[in-house]
């Protein structure tokens, strides 16, 4: 007989400050490996403020995405941001989800469902960082 799964309980503090050449290490491990993608994305605080600042948000997750389908050449990758209860959901429920809405509408939808799209890639975008997490330390110079 299966044990019932515990009920997940988010509290906002998951995630820890991490050691700066650790994280140069591997992101320096991913550019290798992915030489032709994007490194980082920006997201600017108005958006992240957004989307934290809805009812019951504990929290981000960040979604991978791609502008086209599975069997549809070309497109390019991007990253969705969603809010996330203490239960884990992401916060998808209300109006958003119930009509379409204009891109004029969601700008009005101030405090349900907010998704946050739209990142500035690097490399690629204008302001990307020449850093520890996005060069190779003899590109710094």
């Amino acid at each position: 007989m299966e044990k019932p799964k515990a009920p997940v309980h988010l509290t906002g503090k998951e995630g820890e400050e991490f050691d700066l050449d650790l994280s140069a290490s591997w992101t320096k491990n991913h550019r290798d490996r992915n030489p032709h993608e994007p490194h980082s994305h920006f997201f600017g605080k108005e958006i992240l403020e957004k989307i934290l600042s809805q009812p019951g948000c504990v929290g981000l997750r960040f979604h991978h995405a791609h502008s086209k389908s599975h069997g549809e050449a070309g497109g390019e990758r991007h990253l969705i941001i969603t809010g996330v209860t203490a239960e884990g959901h992401d916060m998808l429920n209300t109006l958003s989800a119930q009509k379409k809405l204009s891109k004029a509408e969601m700008k009005t939808v101030t405090a349900f469902d907010v998704v946050g799209q739209q990142s500035m890639p690097c490399p690629g975008s204008p302001g990307c960082p020449k850093s520890l997490m996005s060069e190779h330390p003899t590109e710094l110079s």
